[in-house]
C-alpha cells in the first residue's frame, strides 16, 4: 500500500464532512449577510466594490454551472476576481450551483430568473471586525484547504 492510497482511505469520510459542514456553514453565511444588507451580487458590482473598499470585503463566493464553464468572458472574470481576492487575503470559494444559490439568496428580476450571482461578496456591516460562527468556520475551511494548496476550493450547498 502506498503512502497515498493511506492518505486517501483516511481523508474521505473526513473531507465529505469537512464539505457537508462548510456547505452549512456558507448557507448560514449568505443568509446572515443578507440580513445585514453587507452582501453584493453580481460581477460588475463585485468588482465595483473590490476597487473601491477592498479592505471591508471579508469573503468571496463564485458560482457557475456545468453550462458556464464554456463561458470565456465569464472564466476571465474569475480568474482576475481569484487572483485580486488572493492578493488582498480575502477568503474565496467556488460553488457549482446557481439555481441553488438563488434559492438562497433570492436573488431574481420580475421574472423569476435568477440575477447575476455569478459573483457574491461578504462584507463586514460596520468598522469592527464582523464574528459571524460560519465566516470563522468558511475561513479555516478555507486555510485548511490552502495547506493543501487548494487556492479556491469547492463548496456544495445542501438541500
Amino acid at each position: 500500500m502506498t503512502l497515498e492510497e493511506v492518505r486517501g482511505q483516511d481523508t474521505v469520510p473526513e473531507s465529505t464532512a469537512r464539505m457537508q459542514g462548510a456547505g452549512k456553514a456558507l448557507h448560514e453565511l449568505l443568509l446572515s449577510a443578507q440580513r445585514q444588507g453587507c452582501l453584493t451580487a453580481g460581477v460588475y458590482e463585485s468588482a465595483k466594490v473590490l476597487n473601491v473598499d477592498p479592505d471591508n470585503v471579508t469573503f468571496c463566493v463564485l458560482a457557475a454551472d456545468e453550462e458556464d464553464e464554456g463561458d470565456i468572458a465569464l472564466q476571465i472574470h474569475f480568474t482576475l476576481i481569484q487572483a485580486f481576492c488572493c492578493e488582498n487575503d480575502i477568503d474565496i470559494v467556488r460553488v457549482g450551483d446557481v439555481q441553488r444559490l438563488a434559492a438562497i439568496v433570492g436573488a431574481g428580476d420580475e421574472a423569476g430568473a435568477p440575477g447575476d450571482l455569478h459573483c457574491i461578496l461578504i462584507s463586514n456591516p460596520n468598522e469592527d471586525a464582523w464574528k459571524d460562527p460560519a465566516l470563522e468556520k468558511l475561513s479555516l475551511f478555507c486555510e485548511e484547504s490552502r495547506s493543501v494548496n487548494d487556492w479556491v476550493p469547492s463548496i456544495t450547498l445542501p438541500e
